[in-house]
């Protein structure tokens, strides 16, 4: 995965409170296995809590900024992408929201720019407080993406995927999914809160990584309005083969095998192993958001 050296990152779309979250406080977990695996695993990768059943043991002070913006001082030029992490991730989201705005706008739709919010232990949202064990996730009452960077490691090393800058861009992609289905109104769809291999969350969250994949089909054609040209010059088929592996690593199936020792499809609220390689497949192969529709 690689960006253009010279393209200008536009660090306004990452607000970075590494540092200005709050220390210690639990999460009261509801919504069954899942939620004992958000906890315990440090693992959910979605929608926000309150949306799907975890809140905070109390409000809490609001996580304030970091006096020290280190993403705004760092995070320049695609050259920064191309050596530190944090400043990859300002490049991955200016990249999808440069999509999603053309995409949109040539579907006569409009699209709303979502923040993301890079924290470290524990954050308030919209969508009640969270700590880092839940993982990266979408809050649509403030439409940001809330994320802990150290999520990429446990992703490697807890769930075994092959790790790699396109694992985390795959992620970032997903959680923009969740954003264009609330612009669409279809994520309000997994707030029944049923589980189960054909639920609304399930077809959700497919819908999602298929959306992660028409991004990243269309990544490296996306003019870059700093330059005129594509803000990521290259993926290769190792790095889509690092998406797939992230994709299949955080199956419901995959998870419940490794940490539990059995299988429950009833519990499931996010797709099977081959159902999320799957449909990410299906946005990356056709580019096509229409080919998106995991409901019907």
């Amino acid at each position: 995965m690689q960006f253009d050296d010279d393209a200008d990152l536009d660090t306004s779309q990452v607000q970075d409170q590494r540092g200005g979250g709050i220390p210690g406080g639990g999460l009261t977990i509801g919504g069954g296995i899942v939620g004992l695996i958000a906890l315990a695993l440090g693992l959910f990768f979605g929608i926000g809590p309150n949306e799907l059943g975890l809140s905070s043991q109390g409000p809490g002070p609001a996580a304030s900024p970091s006096t020290d913006q280190q993403v705004s001082r760092t995070c320049r030029t695609g050259k920064d992408a191309n050596t530190r992490q944090d400043c990859r991730i300002v490049a991955i989201v200016n990249s999808a929201q440069s999509f999603w705005s053309q995409e949109l706008a040539r579907r006569s739709m409009t699209y709303t720019p979502a923040s993301t919010v890079l924290f470290t232990g524990r954050t308030n949202t919209a969508c009640g407080a969270a700590t880092s064990a839940v993982g990266p996730f979408y809050c649509p009452g403030d439409r940001k993406v809330y994320l802990d960077l150290g999520f990429f490691d446990e992703l490697k090393s807890k769930f075994g995927a092959s790790g790699g800058p396109f694992a985390q861009a795959y992620v970032v992609a997903h959680e923009y999914g969740h954003h264009i289905q609330n612009l669409q109104g279809t994520l309000s769809r997994a707030q029944d809160r049923l589980t189960g291999a054909g639920s609304n969350s399930v077809k959700v969250e497919l819908q999602a990584d298929c959306y992660a994949g028409v991004w990243a089909r269309h990544a490296t054609t996306t003019p870059d309005k700093s330059t005129g040209r594509p803000l990521i010059k290259q993926l290769t088929k190792a790095d889509i083969d690092d998406g797939l592996s992230a994709a299949a690593a955080v199956g419901d199936d995959r998870i419940q095998e490794k940490f539990q020792g059995r299988v429950t499809p009833e519990s499931w609220t996010h797709g099977s192993a081959a159902q999320r390689q799957q449909w990410f497949t299906t946005g990356y192969t056709t580019g096509d958001m229409a080919r998106c529709d995991t409901f019907r």
